[in-house]
């Protein structure tokens, strides 16, 4: 385990460092309680942890009833800036998830901080994106425009739903090249839909680097969503977490973000990364624990023991790291063969990414 949940976290306003002063090498970290009762706070991410699709996760409304009937706080973070907190929490309530409007943090809300410590209040911000984002800014006593002609002190892109204009994107591009400070949201290329996979606000960000490219210094955005500290800090900011966990379903946002915070993380395997990219995770994208869903938050998480030489064994399971593939032997719980392949895979790794074959580990499992 690389993080201890009985430390605080680090403070809010702190310093935070882009990479954990020690990343797990011996597979997901293990404690002697259910996480449930570890930690304060769960961070929880939304699409692909308590929901897809619009619809929720299997086994995640009675999971987190439990969890909050237990005492542990829930804490909704989402670098989607479209959404208001209001309507994402009307949304979680009729899913069967109650949450209040103060239990969601948007990535919306952290550029809104970040331009409001650097600009005067009552200046004029440029918004490119949807209600969220500008509720967000006007929450923090800024005034919201609609033009670069407006003489903005900031321009700051979000997420702007399928229907924003090409023409607020031609705004923002105008707006840069004026050399007005330029803020972001978040940079996620992609973002899930019921119909597949989209453009997401990183894409927008693209369209305005690729127009203002040609100046003689290209200008970049300041950024406030996951994995950046941005995030972590009004998180932490707005619930007051001491013991914090990051839950996630993405390697490269939730994870990365958990070890930019120097908090802990548990991964589940209900969304976006699957077991061989688990396998594959460079140190900064390893969780410290890893669950087949959110049931895993009520549950202890077993130990992994061993080393290279003798392999590491998790349950009923062994796995080591030959000179060309993960091998498997034993039986028991998947998921801790599963665990135990992490601990043979990012040993064998060490700093760099898992090149090792682990299909026919992984097809014992049945992942």
């Amino acid at each position: 385990m690389h993080h201890s949940p009985a430390g605080d976290s680090p403070a809010a306003d702190a310093p935070v460092a882009d990479t954990p002063a020690t990343v797990p090498s011996a597979g997901p970290g293990a404690g002697g309680s259910a996480l449930h009762t570890a930690y304060d706070t769960a961070l929880l991410d939304l699409d692909g942890v308590v929901y897809a699709g619009g619809e929720a996760v299997p086994h995640a409304v009675d999971s987190l009833a439990a969890a909050r009937e237990s005492g542990l706080r829930l804490a909704y973070v989402t670098n989607n800036a479209a959404r208001t907190p209001q309507t994402v929490a009307a949304h979680l309530t009729e899913l069967g998830v109650p949450a209040k409007a103060d239990e969601v943090v948007t990535s919306a809300q952290a550029v809104a901080r970040l331009i409001a410590e650097r600009v005067p209040r009552g200046a004029r911000v440029l918004a490119v994106g949807a209600d969220g984002l500008r509720v967000a800014l006007e929450e923090r006593g800024l005034t919201v425009v609609e033009t670069a002609d407006e003489e903005p002190a900031a321009v700051v892109q979000g997420y702007g739903g399928p229907t924003m204009e090409w023409g607020r994107l031609i705004e923002a591009a105008l707006a840069v090249q004026r050399q007005v400070p330029w803020f972001a949201s978040n940079t996620d290329l992609t973002i899930p839909s019921g119909r597949g996979i989209a453009p997401g606000n990183g894409s927008a960000v693209e369209v305005v680097r690729i127009a203002t490219r040609w100046m003689r210094t290209p200008p970049e955005p300041v950024v406030a969503g996951k994995p950046l500290p941005p995030m972590h800090r009004e998180s932490i900011l707005r619930t007051g977490a001491r013991r914090p966990l990051v839950v996630g379903d993405r390697l490269d946002t939730d994870i990365e973000g958990a070890h930019a915070g120097r908090v802990d993380s548990l991964l589940v395997l209900t969304g976006v990364t699957d077991a061989a990219q688990l396998l594959a995770a460079r140190p900064v994208h390893r969780p410290t624990y890893v669950a087949r869903d959110l049931r895993g938050l009520l549950e202890p998480q077993p130990q992994v023991t061993g080393d290279a030489d003798a392999g590491f064994s998790c349950g009923g399971w062994t796995a080591h790291a030959d000179a060309e593939q993960l091998t498997l032997r034993g039986d028991g719980d998947p998921m801790d063969g599963l665990r135990a392949l992490c601990g043979a895979a990012w040993t064998a790794a060490g700093a760099g990414e898992c090149r090792l074959d682990p299909d026919k580990a992984l097809a014992r499992l049945g992942f």
